[in-house]
């Protein structure tokens, strides 16, 4: 085990050329990152997952209901015994073939049965009260660690020239801010990482699963290397975006539907300016030039930059996603469904009453449309297509 951890922790990987380990150990005069103070995040993390199911039950919830964000779930399903065993034994969603002779057996339309498993499937999903609650708790957050990651670098020289990231690096001592800033943000993201699993499923489940574990060992190895000055550029840079995201996502589950837009399009503009314009003219530019200039080569140098590249590329995956959903914002006059939608269902979703083979009646019922909020009028001839 001694050899395993000499070997990883290799200071000619680790650190620039002639430092050592022993070169960054706390002393009285002045306080270094050890690794050992990352061990804090796992403690924190599960506290500030309680804080969050407290937040959500005594103070997001109940601003939830004084704003009259609906409190019901996704409409269900009628019970019918076939399709339920189909459902739950063979398969959520039945091919062609199986759909043509359950129609048969049934005596109901294709169509209908396509409908009663949109139906089935969405009654599992969250209702807008819990996806509310999930917004505004991140929003809280994101606001606070925002805020103060603002108040923190205002005072820092890095914030105003990025060459400052590494004067005098390794040897910057750790000051209480920004030990605290760097755990807390930790904490976070461990927490999202294992809360992921049970919270809203989204569409982009994997990416944001990846960006999670990109995050992590980010902040992990560049607190271990003491490249936190730059490191706090980055986390305050990616939590401006968040905090509108997440108020745009609440004005929408409350039907605030100019409200909601001019938020997500407010959004947009941030991320798309922070993320592909900002974060590779400075945060990249400093690590892959001036870093290399001050320091020269060290193979942890080129690790860290590889990890600030993938999370560019997601940055670019999720830009392409904005700018669609700005678009059809723009042009129809109103957000369209986020591509990040965790229902899939459209308004013709929120007809109950299957349409057997004998023409009858039309129906015409009121529901909750996509992921905009607004409400869609269906007649029993015209339906929109699953999303």
């Amino acid at each position: 085990m001694a050899g395993i951890l000499a070997w990883f922790w290799n200071e000619r990987f680790w650190l620039p050329h002639n430092v050592t380990w022993a070169d960054l150990q706390s002393t009285e005069e002045a306080a270094f990152p050890q690794a050992e103070d990352l061990y804090l995040a796992f403690p924190l993390a599960f506290c500030i997952f309680m804080i969050r199911l407290l937040f959500e039950r005594f103070i997001a919830k109940p601003c939830a209901l004084g704003l009259k964000v609906q409190a019901n779930g996704p409409q269900k399903a009628q019970p019918n015994a076939i399709l339920e065993k189909v459902f739950t034994a063979i398969t959520k969603h039945p091919d062609e073939k199986r759909l043509e002779g359950l129609s048969k057996q049934l005596d109901w339309d294709v169509r209908s049965i396509q409908r009663w498993f949109r139906q089935r499937r969405n009654q599992e999903k969250p209702s807008t009260l819990t996806k509310f609650c999930e917004s505004m708790w991140r929003f809280t957050f994101y606001l606070y660690i925002f805020t103060y990651g603002v108040r923190f670098l205002k005072k820092t020289p890095w914030l105003w020239n990025t060459r400052q990231c590494w004067n005098g690096y390794p040897y910057q001592p750790l000051m209480p801010d920004l030990h605290y800033y760097y755990i807390v943000e930790l904490s976070f993201y461990w927490s999202l990482m294992f809360s992921q699993f049970i919270d809203i499923k989204r569409k982009d489940f994997g990416i944001m699963f990846t960006h999670h574990i990109v995050t992590v060992t980010l902040i992990t190895f560049s607190y271990v290397t003491n490249l936190t000055r730059v490191g706090t550029l980055t986390l305050c840079l990616h939590d401006a975006a968040d905090v509108v995201l997440e108020a745009a996502k609440m004005a929408n589950y409350c039907k605030c539907q100019k409200l909601s837009d001019l938020l997500f399009l407010t959004f947009a503009i941030i991320f798309i300016v922070s993320r592909l314009g900002i974060y590779p003219l400075w945060i990249l530019n400093t690590t892959l030039f001036e870093l290399y200039e001050a320091l020269g080569n060290f193979p942890a140098l080129w690790v860290f930059n590889v990890l600030l590249v993938i999370l560019q590329i997601l940055h670019c995956f999720w830009s392409y996603l904005i700018i669609k959903a700005a678009y059809k914002a723009i042009s129809k006059g109103k957000v369209a469904k986020d591509d990040r939608s965790d229902i899939e269902s459209s308004s013709d979703e929120e007809e109950t009453v299957p349409r057997s083979k004998t023409p009858h009646s039309t129906i015409t019922t009121n529901g909750t449309g996509g992921a905009n909020g607004t409400n869609g009028y269906l007649t029993g001839g015209t339906c929109s297509e699953e999303h």
